[in-house]
């Protein structure tokens, strides 16, 4: 499903380079020039989003995987408590349609990288 060029999702929170004490967090995400709709729903200018972990943006021609790495909100959330082990970890989200597939052009947030302590 085609995305107007403006259309931006960005983490809230945490910000980039934030330090976690004990693992657990929130992550809020945003959305601009564009709206969240849940999974299943198609509606021009919306889709829902998706929380990639510690991996890089999947193939954005075909349905966003669904596994410990890659986190649906298909109930149309914007925001998601998570705990995560010590270490880095990277976050970014993508946004995907009514069947998961990434937008053209994809509606994604910066990469942003935390530390678990």
């Amino acid at each position: 499903m085609p995305a107007p060029k403006d259309a931006r999702a960005y983490i809230i929170w945490p910000p980039n380079g934030a330090v976690i004490e004990g693992g657990k967090l929130w992550v809020r995400m945003g959305l601009q020039n564009y709206g969240v709709a849940p999974a299943g729903v198609r509606r021009d200018n919306t889709g829902h989003h998706h929380l990639i972990i510690d991996r890089d943006l999947p193939p954005l021609d075909e349905p966003i995987p669904n596994d410990r790495n890659h986190l649906h909100f298909g109930g149309g959330q914007t925001e998601a408590r998570l705990e995560l082990p010590p270490g880095q970890h990277t976050l970014q989200t993508l946004l995907g349609d009514a069947d998961h597939v990434p937008h053209d052009p994809p509606v994604t947030s910066n990469r942003i990288t935390i530390t678990v302590r």
